[in-house]
C-alpha cells in the first residue's frame, strides 16, 4: 500500500505563488497516475489535476488551467503542484492521490489513496 504525505501550504496574496509537493511511499510510485483535489468548508472535494505515470500526460481544471502545473519525479518519489496567480478562491485544503491506474483522470473514483491534505489560503 502507498502513503501519501502533502506539504508546502500556507498564506499567500493574491497574485503570489505556492509549490505543492506529495512524497509516496510503499508501491512503485510510477506504476500509477497521481492527482490534486481540493476541497473548501461545506463544498464537495473537487479535481484540481492529474498526471500519468510516466508524466508525459497532464489534465487540469479549467479553474486552474494556465495557472497551475503538475509534475513528478519518479526517481525521488515525489509529484509536485505549482500554483501560480493564486486567487482567493483557490483557498482550499489540497490532497494528493494515487490513481487505481497509470492514466489521467479527473474522477475521484478513479483515486483509491490519499493524502492527509495541506491547507492554502489567499487573501484578498
Amino acid at each position: 500500500q502507498v502513503q501519501l504525505v502533502e506539504s508546502g501550504g500556507g498564506l499567500v496574496q493574491a497574485g503570489g505563488s505556492l509549490t505543492l509537493s506529495c512524497a509516496a511511499s510503499g508501491r512503485t510510485f510510477s506504476s500509477y497516475a497521481m492527482g490534486w483535489f481540493r476541497q473548501s468548508p461545506g463544498k464537495e472535494r473537487e479535481f484540481v489535476a492529474s498526471i500519468s505515470w510516466s508524466g508525459r500526460s497532464t489534465y487540469y481544471a479549467d479553474s486552474v488551467k494556465g495557472r497551475f502545473t503538475v509534475s513528478r519525479d519518479n526517481a525521488k518519489n515525489t509529484v509536485t503542484l505549482q500554483m501560480n496567480s493564486l486567487k482567493p478562491e483557490d483557498t482550499a485544503g489540497y490532497y494528493c492521490a494515487a490513481g487505481r491506474s497509470t492514466a489521467v483522470s479527473w474522477s475521484i473514483m478513479d483515486y483509491n489513496v490519499w493524502g492527509q491534505g495541506t491547507q492554502v489560503t489567499v487573501s484578498s
